[in-house]
């Protein structure tokens, strides 16, 4: 097995054991970034210089005794997340130029770990989007089919490690943006509860949603990665006291007696590919097999769901994104007065979809509007919990398919913003309730393309599903077979 091929786990290992060093592993990954970069377009900055630096110092460390599970692991970061002396552009126009002067915490927590940042990735601008096909700069492809989609908007998070481009990566999901794409690469996409990670230094889209997570080749490498970043930071006013388990070591407990509920609205919703229905059966077949008991529960108010999320997230977005304005960073146009030099900052440093989500927000939000939209959208979306606390109070995790269908086509979607915002209809919930989720590979179509499982947990309960998504990895080898490039 090639270096760059190794999962977290097996790494650490050859660390440890001192026979391979971080300089070396994280040469090959950069080896095999500059190898299959120019067709997969996973990443939007590579820092050669500075991952190797950290690689050195990473090996100093682990000569010292040093541990730590993510010491001198190479590590892939969602340009969305702040990175001192790194651009972070969100994949717009407007923050072409902005280079952050302070780390997010999530960054800090990794570097204290250790681990080796070797670039950011692509994504939809300013997290919006399904695709990846929304960033000003690139499009990212599917590296199990280089004519599809990785999915949005943490495709190039989701690409880079499929492509074994890192041996992990971290991304941000505010509708879905991790385990969506996590599941049409055929990797682990974990959305932790809100406020189980900082925020802090994670540029806003919808700030009520938003939350930081991880991409890896394995549910144990995924436990890793978020016991890094978990954990409460003063900076974050969203940020929970609650104490931090130790998921590598809860991972390993039995399933046996466990009950996952199988949401019946999610299984009688039209647009349920066979191939995906099929390998989500097969798969909750498999947790049975394993002492997993099985029951149906109800969230009746999930119809109203992507309704409910494309009034929230346009209406924080239009708040959150008023900032860029030309005036204190990012891009400037230069005109005679100042609101002509808003107009044109604002009208050519964002692409179609942001303008479309900010005005659909605006619009929200306004004068007369605000009551029937924004105002009766928070009101469902109260329904929506109390669904979630009625279903957790009898079962520990709900099974579900993560997307209705496979990867789709590059430009099929691109002139139908609604029917991409139907490929999230999964997933849109869980960040309206706020809970837990991971994407575990369970299968493939009849056209080779990966499909995921999702199982959602509640509140501060991220160690039920990934014991879950363990098990399942250890009865499956779904997750251990990788894109031919």
């Amino acid at each position: 097995m090639a270096l760059h091929e190794l999962t977290i786990g097996q790494a650490r290992e050859k660390l440890l054991s001192k026979e391979i060093s971080s300089q070396d592993l994280t040469k090959a990954v950069l080896d095999r970034i500059e190898a299959v970069e120019p067709r997969v377009d996973a990443y939007l900055t590579v820092s050669k210089e500075e991952a190797m630096e950290a690689a050195q110092k990473a090996d100093k460390a682990l000569a010292q005794g040093e541990t730590a599970p993510l010491c001198g692991i190479p590590i892939a970061i969602k340009d969305v997340m702040c990175t001192k002396g790194v651009l972070t552009s969100c994949a717009s126009k407007i923050l072409g130029n902005f280079v952050p002067p302070y780390d997010a915490t999530s960054i800090t927590k990794l570097k204290e770990a250790g681990a080796v940042l070797v670039g950011k990735t692509n994504m939809d601008e300013f997290a919006m989007g399904s695709s990846t096909e929304n960033s000003a700069f690139k499009t990212t492809k599917n590296p199990w089919d280089l004519t599809r989609t990785p999915g949005g908007s943490s495709g190039g998070s989701a690409a880079a490690v499929a492509a074994d481009m890192c041996l992990g990566a971290f991304g941000s999901d505010t509708g879905g943006s991790i385990r969506q794409p996590g599941s049409h690469c055929s990797v682990v996409g974990l959305k932790p509860t809100y406020g189980r990670v900082s925020r802090y230094g994670l540029v806003a889209f919808a700030s009520s949603l938003d939350q930081i997570g991880p991409f890896a080749k394995t549910v144990e490498d995924a436990a890793i990665l978020l016991q890094a970043v978990a954990g409460y930071d003063p900076s974050d006013s969203t940020s929970v006291n609650v104490e931090v388990p130790d998921y590598s070591a809860a991972i390993q407990e039995d399933v046996k007696g466990m009950r996952i509920g199988m949401p019946k609205e999610y299984f009688e919703m039209g647009g349920l590919t066979p191939d995906v229905k099929n390998s989500v059966d097969q798969a909750i077949k498999t947790m049975e097999s394993q002492g997993v008991e099985v029951m149906e529960v109800s969230l009746p108010h999930s119809k109203y769901c992507v309704a409910v999320y494309y009034v929230i997230a346009p209406a924080e977005a239009s708040s959150n994104l008023a900032r860029y304005d030309g005036v204190k960073y990012g891009m400037r146009e230069e005109r005679d007065s100042l609101i002509d030099m808003y107009h044109a900052t604002r009208s050519s440093g964002f692409g179609p979809e942001v303008q479309r989500r900010i005005i659909i927000g605006t619009y929200a939000l306004s004068a007369g509007y605000y009551d029937a939209y924004y105002g009766k959208a928070s009101q469902v979306r109260t329904l929506i919990m109390e669904d979630y606390k009625k279903a957790f109070e009898q079962c520990d995790a709900i099974v579900s398919p993560v997307a209705p269908t496979p990867a789709f086509k590059l430009g099929e979607n691109t002139d139908d913003p609604l029917t991409m915002y139907l490929s999230d209809i999964f997933t849109l919930s869980a960040n309206l309730a706020g809970v837990c989720g991971v994407s575990v590979p369970c299968g493939f179509s009849s056209e080779g393309l990966p499909i995921g499982l999702q199982l959602q947990g509640s509140h501060f309960q991220e160690e039920k599903i990934l014991r879950l998504g363990h098990h399942f990895q250890k009865a499956t080898d779904f997750h251990t077979k990788r894109p031919y490039l």
